[in-house]
């Protein structure tokens, strides 16, 4: 099977743990950020683009998108709201081959970020920030203004911070949280009065408010609630929309699973140029998904043409692109290793974790014709555990045990570091080193029972060697020495690694 599919089924903003499984979304970890070294030169840019396909601009829409009718549609209700909800002229949106939701952060569900209030801002600013936008959404009709004034209600909202709680603070909590609640239910209704005049943005934002778990019971994900909204906004033309309307489709979310229903709608988003329904075509029709058979060659045309409009929200293609070029496909894909590096490159530019640290084990070890490179492979490596990439991270482990002259200082904290995070994500050896780190006292305070926790969950994962550890006595395996990093690089294989 190739690759794996750019789904679109957000995390929860106040619920991440809601999204858990997901096939492409997956919760962000929350990690101490502990200082990084400025020791990296500038990468090396690379030229050559991305090749263009010989299709045409323009790809064939599917007519019987526009035949279908959801028997769930919408029938949003009027709200009491004040007079600068007023009803206004529908328009089209303006948003095309636009972001859905960020699958790997926790920022803004569209690019709004000229409206967040900041992380620095006080609260008598924040606040009066917030009272001067709501006299402009009144003083304007513009169901943009009106729009943008809902997302900054939802953006602030995220904002608040609600504190730890204790026995003396249950009402400044109770507090906290009935301001956030304000926010968003004013927000909610806002974009509810707009999206039933037609207002495709404010459809397709409520949609994805919903999708994520905000404004709804409990924060739970309400994909009922959301697929009509897609389909609204889709039909009024906006591609993200169509794209995760086909999503929902595809899975069973909020409506009866169709591949056929589905194929639609990518098929509608694709032709707005969408990377995120291109690669979906792509992968099904090598894989022969969603009721096509395989045709590898037309998989392949719809890979480039997702390629050539990658985002950082859909870098998939590129890297989809680079496997097939690295081992080829008899009669369609020619074997080019050089340009499987170049478009794993491109990958790596627009954040895309698995093609950096991909990048960091060739220039590591001399893969694919890459030359050994510290640098490099540090610097690959470091986008990728940005990421949140546990085996980029353990991999980072690796390089601060033992150094690389003039380019990395060795450091035990920073290896214990890197490797709690690999650990906090669920990597097994990540989880042993992480045991072996503390009972040994490897850039850390030894802690013989914390130690044992980790050697316990390491082996629940199947890891022999905390298998071992946990039968045998402590204390009998090998030290971990420093090395200068030229022998000892080369061979990670000790008893941490």
């Amino acid at each position: 099977m190739y690759g794996a599919q750019a789904q679109s089924r957000p995390n929860s903003f106040y619920n991440p743990e809601l999204s858990q499984g997901d096939p492409s979304y997956q919760p962000q970890q929350q990690y101490n950020n502990h200082q990084q070294k400025d020791y990296l030169p500038d990468p090396p840019r690379r030229p050559r683009q991305t090749r263009p396909s010989n299709s045409p601009a323009q790809y064939p829409v599917d007519t019987a998108y526009d035949d279908y009718d959801h028997d769930d549609a919408p029938d949003l209700a009027q709200q009491d709201t004040e007079d600068f909800y007023a009803p206004q002229q529908r328009r089209r949106p303006h948003s095309a081959g636009g972001h859905s939701p960020p699958p790997h952060s926790n920022g803004p569900l569209l690019d709004h970020s000229h409206l967040r209030p900041g992380n620095q801002a006080s609260l008598l600013s924040h606040e009066r920030t917030l009272e001067l936008y709501r006299a402009n959404a009144k003083k304007n009709q513009s169901p943009d203004t009106q729009f943008e004034f809902a997302v900054f209600m939802i953006e602030a909202s995220k904002s608040v911070q609600i504190p730890a709680p204790t026995p003396g603070n249950v009402v400044e909590i109770e507090k906290a949280l009935e301001k956030r609640d304000n926010l968003i239910q004013e927000a909610i209704a806002l974009l509810k009065r707009l999206a039933d005049r037609g207002h495709a943005e404010s459809q397709y934002f409520l949609a994805d408010c919903y999708a994520n778990g905000i404004g709804t019971y409990k924060g739970r994900q309400d994909f009922d609630r959301a697929y009509p909204l897609f389909i609204l906004a889709a039909k009024h033309g906006h591609p993200d929309a169509a794209y995760r309307a086909g999503t929902c489709c595809e899975n069973g979310w909020g409506c009866r699973r169709e591949s056929a229903k589905a194929l639609q709608f990518f098929r509608k988003a694709s032709a707005a140029l969408h990377p995120g329904a291109m690669y979906r075509l792509g992968i099904a029709e090598l894989n022969g998904e969603l009721g096509l058979s395989k045709r590898p060659r037309e998989g392949v045309k719809w890979l480039k043409r997702s390629a050539e409009h990658a985002t950082a929200e859909f870098p998939h293609a590129l890297h989809e692109l680079s496997l097939l070029h690295e081992n080829g496909i008899y009669n369609v894909v020619f074997v080019d290793t050089e340009y499987a590096v170049e478009l794993l490159a491109q990958a790596a530019e627009l954040g895309y974790g698995p093609s950096a640290y991909r990048l960091g084990e060739f220039y590591e070890y001399g893969k694919l014709g890459c030359p050994q490179d510290p640098a490099l492979s540090i610097h690959y490596y470091n986008i990728a555990a940005q990421q949140n990439h546990r085996d980029a991270c353990f991999a980072l482990t690796a390089w601060y045990l033992v150094g690389s002259p003039g380019v990395l200082p060795q450091s035990d904290t920073e290896a214990f570091l890197w490797a709690k995070r690999a650990a906090d994500g669920g990597l097994g050896k990540a989880l042993y080193a992480v045991g072996y780190f503390l009972e040994v006292g490897i850039g850390t305070t030894p802690d013989p029972a914390e130690s044992l926790s980790y050697y316990k969950k390491a082996a629940e994962l199947g890891d022999k060697r905390a298998q071992q550890r946990l039968r045998g006595p402590p204390g009998n395996g090998a030290s971990v020495q420093p090395t200068d990093g030229s022998e000892g690089k080369n061979n990670k294989d000790c008893i941490i690694m």
